[in-house]
C-alpha cells in the first residue's frame, strides 16, 4: 500500500517540487496530504527541518498530516486552511478539520496559525498553549464560544475570528495585552465583557455585523468617533472644518480627507479648474492627467496629514512612467514622488542572450523614492511569476528573488530573507522600502551574476536613426530614432507626406541616453528654440517615446542657380545614470561619439521669402500675448512665416478668416506667394492683437492644419520669452508691474 501511495504521488509531484529549504507549500497541489505522507517517509530528516507548512484542509487524507505535524518541532508558520474547492454556486467549501490532536502544544516555536475555513465548533485546548503565537487565524469557522485560556496568548498581536457564530465572548479576552488588531465582525455578539477595555494596545477592533446595542464604559473612552463626510453640490465651493475633522467629496469625484485635530477651526474655499495650458507648462512627452484643484486660503499650516485623492485619466502608454504632483506658490514645484518603473524581458532575447531555454524572468520592477526612510509599516510588492511558471508547477527550488542595487550594479538573492506568497499566477511579498527586484527562475547557481549581464542588455537598444523632408517644403525636416522592430512601420506611415533616404545602420543606444543631431554641409538650424544648443538638436532615448522632432533649417549657399546637398550627423551625449562601467568603457575611443549620417537635399530655390532679405516689411509693431504667457512679436511673426508654404489659405481658414478675406489677399498678391503668406497671417494678427488667448487659436490653427512643427515651434518661442522675462525680472529686481513696458522687448 505504501509503495503504492509513493508511486501515485511520486508520479504527481517529484519531491524536488515541493520541498524547498526549509518551506514547503502544499496547499496548491492536489492529494496535498498524500505528497506530505510521502515526503515524511522518503525524507523524514529533511521535512523535520520545515519552518513553513500549508496545507490543504478540503482534502480527505487531511487527517493522516495532522497527525505528523507534531514531528516538525522547528515549525513557525502553519497554514490549514478550507476553501480551497467550491460548490455548485460558487461559494468556498469548509475545510475538514474541526479538531487537532494534543501534541500540537508541542510547537513552541509556533508564531503563525492559520486555521480558518474549516469545521472547528471550539478552540482547541493545544492552541492556547503555544506561547509563540502572534497571528491566529480562525475566520470562517462555527465557533460558538472561546475558551477562557484564550488568555494564555500573551504575545498574540493578530486575532481573527470573522464569520463565526460567536454570542459571547470570555473576560480573559482582555489579558492579550499584547493585542494589535483584532476581527471579529459578522458573529451573534449580544453584548461584550468590561474587561474588552484592557486592550490597550488594540489599534484595530472590528465588532461590526453582531447584535451590539452598548458598548462597555471601558470602551468608550476609546471609541473612535465617525468623521462627518461632506458632499459638495455643483455650485457649492466653501465649507468648514473643525477639530473633529471631516471628509469632503467634490462633484468631480475629489476626495479631501482632514483628520481630527489638523485644524481648530477654518473656512476652506476649493477651487475645480480646466488645465489652462498658458498656466500649466508642460515639459516635452508630458501629460497633464487630472484638473488642477486649488485650496484657499493659501498658506494654511495643517497639524496632522491631510488626504488628498484626485482621480486622473493616465495616457494610453502608461508603462515605465513617473506620475509627478505639482504645487503652486509662485510658480511650480514637484512634490517628492516615488517612481514606478517595469522593464520587460523577453524570453526569446534571454535565451539568445544565456544560450539556456530553461532560465526565465519576470520583468524587472525598479521602484524608487526621494528618501532613504522605511516606511511606516510594510508594503506588499506583487510580482508577476516568470513565463511557463504557475503555482502550480512552481519549482521553490528554481525559484530567486533578487534585490537591486542601481548605484553598485548588483543583484543580491534574498529568497530567504522574505516570506514569499504564491497565487496562480503571482508571486507576493513585502518591503519596508523601495529598491529593485526581479524573479528569476533557473538551475544557474549564480543568479546575481546572469542578471548583472542580462540588465546591462535591458538598457541597450539597437536602433536606426530617420531623416526625412516634407514632400511640400523641402526645408521642414524630421528627424526619429526608432527601435529596430519599428522602423517598417513607422516609415510606412511617414512616406505619404515625407521623401528621404533609407534608415541609417543599426546602431545601440542605452534607455535614457543622449543624443544629439548636427546640420553640416552647408545646411543650419534656422531657429531658436530651447533643445538646440550650438546649432544641435538634443534628444534623449527612450524606447516607449517618438523620439522624433521636426525642425527648419535654412542655408547661406546660392539656391537660385542649383541646389544644395547637406547632411545631418547624430553624436552621442550623456550616458544615463546607472550604466555598467563594462558598458560604458565601451563608449570611448576616437569614433565613439558618432553615430550616423544620413543626406539631406534642398532643392533649387524658387520665388520664396527665403532667399529676399526683406528690407521693408511695412508691418507695423505687435505685441501677441501677455508678459506673464510671453509675447510673439512681428519678428517671430515673419520668422514664422518663412515655415508656411502652399497650404497657407487653410492655415487663414482655421484662423478665422473668411474666404473672401483669403480669396482678396490670394489676388492682390497672386505673383507673389511670400507676400500672400505674409499678408494673411498679419490680417489676423493686428484684428487678434487684443484678444485673450490668441496665441492658443494660432497654435491650434497650426496642428490642424497638420503643421505640427509650427506649433511647437511657436511653443518654444513663447517657453523661450516667458522664461527671459522673468530671468530679467529676477536679474534687476523690477517688479512686474513696472516691467510691462519692457516685455515685448524681453521675449525677443
Amino acid at each position: 500500500m505504501a509503495e503504492s501511495l509513493r508511486g501515485e504521488a511520486g508520479s504527481l509531484c517529484n519531491a524536488d517540487v515541493c520541498l524547498a529549504d526549509n518551506r514547503l507549500n502544499l496547499d496548491v497541489f492536489p492529494n496535498s496530504s498524500s505528497r506530505f505522507s510521502v515526503l515524511h517517509e522518503t525524507r523524514k530528516a529533511e521535512v523535520q527541518q520545515v519552518e513553513f507548512l500549508r496545507l490543504n484542509c478540503n482534502d480527505e487524507q487531511i487527517g493522516s498530516s495532522l497527525a505528523i505535524i507534531p514531528e516538525l518541532r522547528r515549525l513557525k508558520s502553519l497554514v490549514l486552511k478550507g476553501g480551497h474547492n467550491k460548490d455548485e454556486y460558487g461559494a468556498c467549501q469548509r475545510g475538514l478539520v474541526a479538531t487537532l490532536p494534543v501534541e500540537f502544544r508541542h510547537l513552541q516555536h509556533l508564531t503563525h496559525l492559520d486555521l480558518s475555513f474549516n469545521s472547528f465548533t471550539s478552540v482547541p485546548e493545544c492552541v492556547t498553549e503555544l506561547k509563540e503565537l502572534t497571528v491566529l487565524l480562525l475566520s470562517h469557522n462555527q465557533l460558538a464560544a472561546l475558551p477562557e485560556s484564550i488568555g494564555k496568548l500573551a504575545k498574540l498581536i493578530f486575532l481573527s475570528l470573522m464569520k463565526n457564530k460567536l454570542r459571547e465572548l470570555p473576560g480573559n479576552i482582555g489579558e492579550l495585552v499584547a493585542l494589535q488588531k483584532a476581527n471579529i465582525s459578522e458573529n451573534e455578539l449580544e453584548q461584550l465583557p468590561d474587561e474588552i477595555g484592557n486592550l490597550l494596545n488594540c489599534a484595530q477592533l472590528d465588532l461590526s455585523g453582531n447584535r451590539l446595542t452598548t458598548i462597555p464604559s471601558s470602551l468608550g473612552c476609546a471609541k473612535p468617533k465617525d468623521i462627518p463626510v461632506r458632499y459638495l453640490s455643483s455650485n457649492a465651493d466653501s465649507f468648514i472644518v473643525t477639530t473633529e475633522g471631516c471628509k469632503v467629496v467634490l462633484p468631480c469625484g475629489i476626495e479631501i480627507h482632514f483628520p481630527p485635530d489638523s485644524l481648530s477651526l477654518a473656512v476652506i474655499t476649493c477651487r475645480v479648474t480646466s488645465p489652462d495650458p498658458q498656466q500649466v507648462k508642460l515639459r516635452h512627452h508630458d501629460f497633464l492627467l487630472s484638473q488642477v484643484l486649488e485650496l484657499l486660503p493659501h498658506g494654511v499650516q495643517f497639524e496632522k496629514e491631510v488626504l488628498i485623492r484626485m482621480p486622473y485619466i493616465p495616457p494610453h502608454s502608461d508603462h515605465r512612467r513617473e506620475v509627478v504632483i505639482r504645487t503652486f506658490s509662485d510658480s511650480w514645484s514637484d512634490l517628492d514622488t516615488k517612481v514606478f518603473e517595469v522593464l520587460p524581458v523577453v524570453a526569446e532575447e534571454l535565451c539568445d542572450l544565456l544560450q539556456d531555454q530553461d532560465s526565465v524572468a519576470s520583468p524587472l520592477l525598479c521602484l524608487s523614492q526621494n528618501t532613504t526612510d522605511n516606511f511606516l509599516k510594510p508594503v506588499k510588492i506583487q510580482l508577476p511569476l516568470p513565463r511557463g511558471v504557475t503555482g502550480l508547477n512552481l519549482d521553490r527550488s528554481k525559484l530567486h528573488l533578487l534585490h537591486g542595487d542601481p548605484d553598485v550594479q548588483k543583484w543580491k538573492d534574498i529568497t530567504n530573507q522574505v516570506v514569499l506568497e504564491f497565487t496562480h499566477c503571482y508571486a507576493l511579498f513585502e518591503v519596508d522600502h523601495f529598491s529593485w527586484y526581479w524573479l528569476w527562475y533557473t538551475t544557474k547557481t549564480y543568479v546575481g551574476g546572469i542578471a548583472k549581464k542580462v540588465y546591462e542588455r535591458l538598457r541597450k537598444w539597437q536602433v536606426n536613426f530617420v531623416v526625412l523632408q516634407r514632400k511640400k517644403d523641402p526645408e521642414q525636416i524630421f528627424l526619429q530614432c526608432v527601435p529596430k522592430h519599428k522602423v517598417e512601420t513607422v516609415c510606412k506611415k511617414l512616406e505619404t507626406r515625407y521623401r528621404g533616404p533609407e534608415p541609417s545602420d543599426i546602431v545601440e543606444m542605452f534607455e535614457g541616453e543622449q543624443f544629439f543631431a548636427g546640420f553640416e554641409k552647408g545646411i543650419k538650424i534656422d531657429s531658436d528654440r530651447p533643445d538646440c544648443v550650438d546649432g544641435r538638436i538634443g534628444f534623449t532615448f527612450y524606447s516607449h517615446l517618438k523620439n522624433s522632432k521636426e525642425v527648419y533649417v535654412s542655408t547661406e549657399a546660392d539656391r537660385k542657380t542649383k541646389a544644395v546637398k547637406g547632411q545631418v550627423s547624430f553624436y552621442r551625449g550623456s550616458l544615463p545614470e546607472n550604466i555598467p562601467e563594462e558598458a560604458a568603457k565601451k563608449r570611448k575611443g576616437p569614433d565613439s561619439m558618432w553615430l550616423a549620417t544620413l543626406p539631406i537635399k534642398l532643392p533649387k530655390q524658387k520665388s520664396r521669402l527665403h532667399n529676399e532679405p526683406r528690407t521693408d516689411p511695412s508691418y507695423p509693431p505687435l505685441n501677441l500675448g501677455d508678459e506673464e504667457t510671453g509675447y510673439l512679436t512681428e519678428a517671430n511673426l515673419l520668422s514664422i512665416a518663412r515655415r508656411i508654404g502652399p497650404e497657407w489659405q487653410s492655415i487663414g481658414i482655421n484662423l478665422g478668416l473668411s474666404y473672401s478675406q483669403l480669396e482678396r489677399i490670394g489676388y492682390n498678391h497672386r505673383d507673389d506667394l511670400d507676400k500672400q503668406i505674409l499678408e494673411m497671417l498679419f490680417t489676423w494678427a493686428q484684428c487678434n492683437e487684443s484678444v485673450p488667448g490668441c496665441i492658443s487659436q494660432l497654435i491650434q490653427a497650426m496642428k490642424k492644419s497638420d503643421r505640427e512643427d509650427i506649433a511647437e515651434e511657436i511653443h518654444c518661442i513663447i517657453e523661450l520669452g516667458r522664461r527671459k522675462y522673468h530671468d530679467s525680472i529676477r536679474r534687476v529686481g523690477l517688479s512686474q508691474e513696472s516691467s510691462n513696458e519692457d516685455s515685448a522687448i524681453a521675449m525677443v
